[in-house]
């Protein structure tokens, strides 16, 4: 086995390695409010979170282009820079696991991939276009809409129910949030697993697998896989700051955060752009947790949820550029 050859397997690993930690790391995305809430048990959820992450992985391949050659020229990107940016991706989404901050998966994966190309082929590689249209304005954009819209969405509901009874209202919506936590699941499938998806194309190409930036059918199945047997395994410790630490939930405002977040998550995907998950279903939390007034919502948490988000990009991008100069230095291709 030649060294290039070598690499894009070594790469091909990390990127499993990064779809499974991104497993863990965001199953408490899509189950979280539904165990908070009771609608679920926690050994359901993530039975449930498993199997519909894995099928939403197939919906489509917008946004695996979209990191595979609308953020860098895929023409400079090296096998080391991909190295370099899965490395520098998963060792800050475990750092964040092992603190319980619900950060971005999605995100670290784009600053890693951003600082790995900056040190390894300068800024001129850089798509600024890809990254202000499918990453900033996103980025910014997604998490005001998942506020305001389930903020809008929970005080119409209580306006429809206005008449109803607390007890029969939330059997209603434990029942209903069976089917709006399937909904964030597949959501979260549709979005996150394409990311791993864009990466090993990325590789392929830049090793010369390929001959364009499109992704193989085995790729997907890879990739599906790898955050499926993440999710089974379950992020605990985000789970209880999700769903117990920010906003007091009932089965209502799961509902609610849950339906609201896929469908944003629906929305981005089809548009080819990688948004956060955590960023999404946090600021929906968020939402709904406000309808019930100010004080509903563990603002001291929801700080912490924000420095964390606004971390992610340049501790990755640092951690991606460093993880690069330890590979060139080892001679990778």
């Amino acid at each position: 086995m030649d060294g290039v050859t070598a690499m894009l397997v070594f790469i091909v690993l990390l990127a499993i390695a990064f779809d499974y930690t991104n497993g863990f790391h965001d199953t408490a995305n899509s189950i979280a409010t539904s165990v908070a809430t009771r609608a679920l048990s926690p050994g359901w959820a993530i039975l449930m979170a498993t199997a519909f992450n894995f099928i939403g992985a197939f919906l489509g391949t917008a946004v695996a282009k979209t990191i595979g050659s609308g953020l860098v020229n895929d023409a400079t990107t090296t096998q080391a820079i991909v190295a370099a940016a899965l490395i520098g991706a998963i060792s800050w989404n475990l750092i964040t696991w092992q603190r319980g901050l619900p950060s971005s998966s999605s995100h670290a994966l784009i600053g890693g991939l951003l600082g790995a190309t900056i040190i390894g082929a300068g800024f001129g590689a850089l798509n600024v276009q890809g990254i202000v249209n499918k990453v900033l304005i996103p980025m910014i954009s997604s998490p005001i809409l998942g506020f305001t819209i389930a903020f809008v969405f929970m005080l119409a509901i209580y306006w429809i129910f206005r008449g109803s009874k607390r007890k029969p209202m939330a059997r209603r919506f434990r029942r209903l949030q069976v089917f709006s936590a399937a909904f964030m699941a597949f959501a979260h499938g549709s979005n996150d697993a394409q990311k791993t998806m864009g990466i090993i194309t990325l590789a392929l190409f830049s090793a010369g697998v390929i001959p364009e930036v499109e992704v193989p059918t085995w790729v997907i199945i890879v990739s599906a896989t790898a955050l499926s047997a993440g999710t089974a395994v379950g992020g605990w410790r985000i789970m209880r700051t999700m769903g117990q630490r920010v906003a007091k939930l009932e089965p209502v405002h799961g509902f609610a955060a849950e339906t609201t977040g896929a469908t944003i998550l629906l929305g981005t995907a089809h548009f080819g752009m990688p948004v956060s998950t955590t960023q999404v279903i946090a600021s929906a939390i968020m939402g709904v947790g406000a309808s019930q007034g100010a004080r509903a919502v563990r603002w001291g948490v929801a700080r912490r949820i924000l420095i964390a988000w606004i971390l992610t990009i340049p501790m990755a991008a640092i951690l991606g550029a460093v993880s690069w100069v330890i590979l060139d230095a080892l001679g990778a291709p």
